[in-house]
């Protein structure tokens, strides 16, 4: 089955989650029914950020009510379901090590048992084939072994990357960074760059230290992702969250922050009807929190004019393949890294006309008990290369990127085509219409939205915000301590502060 949104026509399922309707006489469910007029806070949004800050909220004694306009929580960490059984994850999953303990502190045991490691990292593009581990051992053995680079210089690189935090200069950019240590190397960059860009959409020309938290992080021990399935993952957040007490409202779309006359939020309309609140906790899009549910008319004109200068990532493309009941195919890794353009080159990566893809390959123990094979190929997209499409072209340009998909993944699984069962494509436009994200930004924001959304409560008393923001915060690992950090914000400014003598 294949779904196609365009702005102002949708065909497929009924997705409508806005207010309830009427259909022949009938009130549809209210989805908000029995919920209390007041909370502690609200927090919209369930990506992991929004789900993480509901949870932490709760074990700290709050009342939260967490709304999510999809029918489905998780936001970009999700999952859907099609015919005959088969599961498929949204988007790539792959984290560093340090998610096993931020799931242990701020989640359950059961959950970060599940976090297993990726060991089949694949490469293969016109100038070198490999397969790795993806820590920092092995790139070191490759970068000396396999690129003829010195010892010193690889390992000096990684202890440079390793030291950059927050607070540095930004002024050195990802470009420069890689040319003070391996000058006209295209091929080292490449290795280095490409499943970064992957991960949340950085590029050469952004600061160093965004590239080197990122990549350091993932040269701890690896990249390791949840064994069982995204589905898996998010209802044992649930359980967490209800066993905490949290109220979760899905189908229940926000639309409008309310703001005080002195400055504060006293509540949020959602689903037509008002919930007043102490506090909110937007994991939103940041520009879609600021300009859609805030308004720019309550907020001072300087932090707007920043707000605006605010650059949005990019977003991706996903192909979704299963092949039928029974089939099966080699080992070909966990992740591969296929591209047929010579160089990295960040234009090519974005273009329509796909030379690169990142190829999933679920395999029956990523998702025990369940016995399908699954790939996902995932391409680094531009918004504007498909919402200006008609929905011919449209629909045509979403088959393409099917077959050409198929084309491609010929080379690693054999009779490919006679093994699918299904296979469908989505864009950025299928990402702005489930998630919200401007412009379908699966990436999130720049580095300048960190300071954006970290500014946000000084605009706004209560209003705070933890999303994806400033690349760092684009993955799963930052997402989840993101919404920690954020979530003891609010909760300091709703304890009084204690008077002394």
């Amino acid at each position: 089955m294949h779904f196609m949104w365009r702005p102002g026509r949708w065909s497929g399922p009924d997705l409508n989650i806005g207010r309830p309707a009427i259909f022949g006489g009938v009130m549809a469910k209210d989805f908000l029914k029995d919920a209390k007029d007041h909370y502690d806070v609200v927090v919209i949004g369930s990506g992991l950020a929004g789900l993480t800050s509901a949870n932490t909220l709760a074990r700290q004694g709050r009342s939260v009510l967490l709304l999510e306009h999809h029918y489905q929580l998780g936001g970009m960490a999700t999952w859907f379901k099609r015919r005959n059984g088969h599961i498929f994850d949204i988007s790539l999953h792959g984290f560093p090590i340090g998610m096993v303990k931020s799931c242990r502190k701020y989640w359950t045991q059961k959950i970060a048992d599940s976090i297993v490691q990726l060991k089949g990292v694949r490469f293969e593009n016109p100038q070198f084939s490999l397969q790795t581990t993806f820590d920092r051992k092995d790139f070191t053995r490759l970068i000396t072994e396999e690129f003829g680079i010195k010892h010193k210089t690889v390992d000096d690189f990684f202890t440079f990357a390793r030291k950059m935090n927050f607070y540095d200069d930004q002024a050195m950019t990802t470009g420069e960074l890689f040319e003070k240590f391996f000058p006209g190397r295209d091929d080292v960059v490449r290795l280095l760059m490409e499943p970064i860009t992957y991960a949340n959409g950085s590029t050469l020309e952004d600061p160093a230290i965004t590239y080197g938290i990122v990549f350091s992080n993932f040269m701890s021990k690896g990249v390791y992702t949840f064994q069982g399935g995204t589905d898996k993952l998010v209802n044992q957040m649930k359980d967490e969250m209800i066993e905490n007490g949290v109220d979760i409202r899905i189908r229940s779309n926000v639309e409008k922050i309310e703001v005080g006359p002195d400055r504060q939020v006293t509540g949020v309309v959602v689903n037509g009807r008002r919930i007043g609140c102490d506090a909110i906790l937007s994991n939103a899009n940041l520009k879609q929190t600021i300009f859609d549910l805030i308004g720019p008319e309550n907020l001072d004109k300087e932090y707007v004019k920043e707000a605006e200068a605010v650059r949005l990532n990019t977003s991706s493309c996903q192909v979704y393949i299963a092949l039928k009941p029974g089939e099966s195919f080699d080992h070909c890794g966990d992740l591969l890294f296929h591209s047929e353009h010579t160089g990295f080159d960040i234009d090519a990566i974005l273009s329509r006309n796909v030379s690169s893809r990142t190829f999933s390959f679920y395999y029956p123990e990523t998702r025990p008990g369940h016995d399908r094979y699954v790939i996902v190929s995932s391409t680094n997209a531009r918004f504007e290369d498909w919402a200006n499409l008609s929905e011919e072209e449209y629909a045509a340009s979403k088959q393409d990127l099917v077959d050409t998909t198929l084309d491609c993944l010929e080379q690693y699984v054999p009779n490919i085509r006679e093994k699918v069962d299904h296979a469908e494509a989505s864009t950025p436009v299928t990402f702005q219409h489930y998630t919200k994200h401007w412009r379908g930004s699966s990436f999130g924001t720049k580095f300048e939205g960190l300071d954006v959304s970290r500014k946000l409560p000084e605009q706004i008393g209560g209003l705070f915000h933890a999303g994806s923001v400033g690349i760092i915060m684009s993955g799963w690992l930052g997402a989840v301590n993101y919404g920690v950090i954020v979530s003891n914000d609010v909760d300091k400014y709703l304890t009084p502060a204690v008077a002394t003598v």
